[in-house]
């Protein structure tokens, strides 16, 4: 099993930046690809960003490039998603997720385990 474990969630306002942490513990050794997405109210979960945990590779959706930069931290198990320049469209709840797939996929039913998800508050 592998559990996942989100924070950093908080209320900002646009133009603001926070740091959301994903500490993974568990079987983790074959977790090869970790994401991020999220989750609007009344909307379908979303895919944010990825890492590869081997190589560091990352990939993003198009609203978030130049804005978002995913993370990792082999020691620690975690990896981590920088926010800047947020604007309100970014407020939802924001889960991590693990995949034993070496490629990235941005389907949520792809992902084999996930986090409990923190919530991403951005007022205009």
């Amino acid at each position: 099993q592998v559990q996942l474990n989100e924070s950093g969630g908080e209320s900002v306002q646009a133009g603001g930046s926070l740091r959301l942490s994903c500490a993974a513990s568990g079987r983790t050794f074959n977790m090869y690809t970790r994401g991020w997405f999220r989750q609007a109210p009344g909307k379908e979960r979303e895919f944010v960003a990825a890492i590869y945990w081997i190589g560091g590779g990352t990939y993003y959706t198009d609203s978030v490039k130049g804005r978002f930069t995913t993370s990792r931290d082999i020691a620690k198990n975690t990896v981590y998603l920088q926010m800047n320049s947020l604007k309100p469209e970014d407020t939802a709840v924001y889960f991590c997720a693990a995949d034993r797939s070496a490629v990235i996929r941005t389907i949520p039913l792809e992902y084999d385990y996930w986090g409990q998800g923190t919530k991403v508050t951005v007022s205009s």
